[in-house]
């Protein structure tokens, strides 16, 4: 038993032990959870699950409140809505379109003592630290350029969007490595018999994370933006990084040998990953489907606060709706992930879809006062989130499971090219009108709408492929 917990100089703990399929477990020890090579009682799946949660806890805390303050910093050195886009909707799904194809095939194919994820994830998190504490001192370096430049100087609120564009570039693309990789690590080391249920979990501490930033913190982004980054980035920095450290992944089948050149076998990969990722029309529909549905939130997230300051509501006050959207998604979270496992996230998606279609309609139509608008608000927020919550272990579902993470990267990459086109021509057009807000509601039931109808056709094609209990990944 000692030598079987031994993994290239690491002791793994007792509660995982490595097994090879043709190895049953004991039946007297009780229920045993397996992927991989991996097998866990359940003390082990809950400690598990505990450490990655904290992970969880520390990414969810950046990715919930950064994008938020940077949003204020924008509209704060007067930023248009156009350029509010180009930043946080277009650039970081233009970086997922070019990072996260080519991270996930080199993670897919990288052995190593820590495994094939968990380098992947620690290497950025040093760049995403330090890009929080440049944007934590974003102005103040602004102001340092512009008196630099002197009469050349474009003018100081320029300039302190540039130093704000920059850091911003730099977060997103340390962000966009792990986003690559965070959710394969999930797929290789959380047995697949329990994963909606995690995936609830999952969706549930990061609830409780927005929840008590935008209750708590989010009236305080103005006036205490500097103290907030270097808050958040201590925290992830430590949190993230622990998690890396505990979590253990199995062993992975050895590669290949390739002959030919670097440059010869990097050209092939491409074809191979191209060919493999786009030649099939299910995987081609699928990619699209989750691509439409990730572009029907992206008008109403890009604008909301901008469109409750257009309407007179404090920051303060806008906070505290999104912070009951995350109550009610809270409260929701498990029961939707234990749903998904009973009947599957194709079925869930697809309801889901089909009711936030109707309630951005409403909102588009009727979302003219601070009350009807706190209620649209409120309605989009927990209608998406038990979409994104239902569907969280989509991929997992329907995917190759042996090149998971290359499958994931085209979704992500489809996705990214919708997302990024959607943010600034919806940008534009708002400043064209003169920032009707409610106007991205309208936009958002439109492409709801079309990401209704393709789930449809989706579900069908699901079921001609053996359905819920007979499915088989083309």
């Amino acid at each position: 038993m000692h030598e079987d917990r031994k993994r290239k100089g690491t002791l793994i703990p007792a509660f995982i032990t490595k097994r090879f399929p043709q190895s049953p477990p004991d039946s007297g020890a009780g229920k045993i959870w397996t992927v991989g090579t991996l097998a866990y009682t359940t003390g082990g799946l809950i400690l598990l699950f505990s450490w990655l949660l904290w992970g969880d806890f520390a990414y969810s805390f950046k990715e919930r409140s950064i994008p938020t303050i940077v949003l204020s910093q924008l509209q704060r050195f007067h930023a248009s809505d156009t350029l509010a886009a180009l930043l946080t909707g277009a650039l970081p799904q233009f970086l997922a379109m070019v990072l996260g194809p080519i991270v996930s095939c080199l993670s897919d194919h990288h052995r190593g003592r820590m495994g094939r994820r968990i380098p992947f994830l620690l290497a950025p998190t040093p760049i995403a630290v330090l890009s929080m504490v440049g944007l934590a001192f974003g102005p103040s370096i602004g102001h340092f350029l512009h008196q630099i430049l002197g009469a050349h100087s474009p003018g100081l609120d320029i300039c302190t969007l540039i130093v704000i564009g920059l850091f911003w570039g730099a977060f997103e693309t340390a962000a966009i490595v792990v986003n690559a990789v965070y959710g394969a690590l999930i797929n290789d080391v959380v047995p697949h018999a329990v994963i909606g249920r995690f995936y609830g979990m999952f969706r549930a501490v990061s609830l409780l994370v927005a929840i008590f930033f935008f209750y708590s913190l989010v009236g305080k982004a103005e006036s205490h933006f500097k103290w907030l980054f270097l808050g958040l980035g201590a925290l992830y920095g430590v949190g993230f990084t622990m998690m890396c450290l505990k979590v253990k992944e199995g062993e992975y089948p050895p590669l290949p040998k390739m002959a030919g050149g670097l440059a010869e076998n990097f050209a092939g990969g491409i074809k191979v990953y191209f060919r493999e990722c786009f030649s099939n029309p299910y995987y081609l529909l699928f990619f699209g489907v989750i691509a439409l549905s990730w572009m029907a939130f992206t008008p109403i997230n890009l604008f909301s606060l901008f469109f409750a300051k257009s309407i007179n509501m404090s920051m303060e006050a806008w906070g505290k709706y999104i912070a009951l959207t995350y109550i009610i998604s809270f409260i929701l979270s498990y029961p939707l992930g234990a749903l998904a496992d009973r009947f599957h996230p194709v079925r869930m998606g697809l309801v889901t879809m089909g009711l936030y279609a109707a309630v951005a309609l409403w909102g588009g139509l009727y979302a003219r006062s601070a009350g009807t608008f706190a209620f649209a608000l409120v309605a989009h927020g927990v209608l998406s989130g038990c979409w994104m919550t239902s569907t969280a272990s989509l991929g997992q579902m329907l995917l190759p499971k042996a090149k998971f993470a290359q499958f994931a990267s085209a979704m992500g990459l489809v996705s990214a090219t919708g997302t990024m086109l959607v943010g600034p021509i919806v940008g534009q057009f708002l400043d064209h009108i003169h920032h009707v807000y409610r106007y991205t509601y309208l936009a958002s039931s439109g492409l709801a709408l079309l990401a209704f109808v393709s789930f449809v056709i989706l579900y069908t094609q699901f079921m001609k492929l053996g359905g819920p209990k007979e499915y088989a990944a083309p």
